[in-house]
């Protein structure tokens, strides 16, 4: 989701510490390296254990396969694509904002709609998207990307579930901008990005339902541009979630560890490669890639790959 922030000078990949636990999860001497540059405004990455990237470009208007070594293949042309994820048998899912659906893209790059209506009414435009430990797509539908000429006919902006059959259920409405979101390793929690509040919050999950909504952690803070966006965790339920500057780290218990400082201000990430260690980064006009000391949680359910 492209948020528009106060443009910064350039600056440089720095890792920046809060906490001596940020060390035991990217190492000091960690090197940051670009796997492909010339794009729009990059976001939704996916790993595909066959080894490449699925990556949406927001403004050149389509789904990439993106390889370690730069090589890049279009898979579709779309309109504002962006959060991505797997299904149960591995198929591409899709946020589609122009569509205002969410949609499932078949490897010749044909999609289905799988849902575009809640009670009737056109989602404002679908943001991201992950699996939960139900088999349930989890999808945010925040308001900043309704297609030019059209109206938002919702007067919220909400976290909807969507099952196998194709019954969506609205979960909450009370973030005012909701984007990226991720369960926890266990699945008991669900973390909800809030980009205008500039919070993360964390929702108690149980049979498809969230309670106890409250905020974990805040970016208030952070100076420059980068609000909360794309989030994922590590196995122990460590988050890393963008932010100003960068990638921001948090534990389990709402502590900020450190910040990944990176050259472009990012938008989402995820986890590659086949130990799964290594962060793949959508920032801007490209695609970066850090190996970590940890090890990535792959989303539900873990028979994707």
């Amino acid at each position: 989701m492209r948020v528009i922030c106060a443009q910064e000078p350039p600056r440089k990949f720095e890792l920046q510490a809060a906490s001596p636990q940020f060390w035991q999860l990217v190492s000091r001497d960690a090197k940051l390296t670009t796997v492909a540059s010339g794009f729009g405004f990059t976001e939704g990455p996916v790993w595909d254990p066959t080894g490449f990237l699925f990556v949406s470009d927001e403004t050149i208007n389509k789904i990439f396969r993106v390889y370690p070594d730069g090589r890049k293949e279009s898979l579709v042309d779309l309109g504002d694509p962006d959060g991505n994820t797997f299904d149960a048998q591995g198929r591409l899912i899709d946020c589609a904002s122009f569509l205002r659906a969410i949609i499932r893209v078949s490897p010749d790059g044909k999609y289905t709609i799988l849902t575009n209506r809640y009670q009737g009414m056109k989602y404002n435009s679908p943001n991201d998207v992950t699996m939960g430990p139900d088999g349930a797509f989890y999808f945010t539908d925040p308001a900043l990307d309704v297609p030019p000429g059209e109206k938002q006919e919702m007067s919220y902006q909400g976290v909807y579930r969507l099952d196998e059959k194709g019954v969506v259920r609205l979960l909450t409405k009370d973030l005012t901008q909701p984007n990226g979101l991720a369960f926890s390793p266990d699945g008991k929690k669900l973390y909800i990005d809030d980009s205008e509040q500039r919070n993360i919050r964390v929702y108690d999950f149980a049979q498809g339902a969230l309670a106890n909504g409250r905020i974990f952690g805040d970016e208030h803070g952070g100076k420059g541009e980068g609000v909360p966006d794309g989030m994922k965790l590590d196995r122990d339920g460590n988050i890393f979630v963008t932010g100003p500057k960068g990638i921001w780290v948090w534990d389990p218990q709402g502590h900020h560890l450190g910040t990944i400082v990176m050259p472009e201000q990012p938008a989402n990430l995820t986890w590659g490669e086949k130990d799964y260690g290594t962060l793949y980064i959508t920032a801007t006009t490209s695609v970066y890639r850090l190996q970590t000391s940890t090890t990535g949680f792959l989303s539900y359910p873990h028979t994707v790959h």
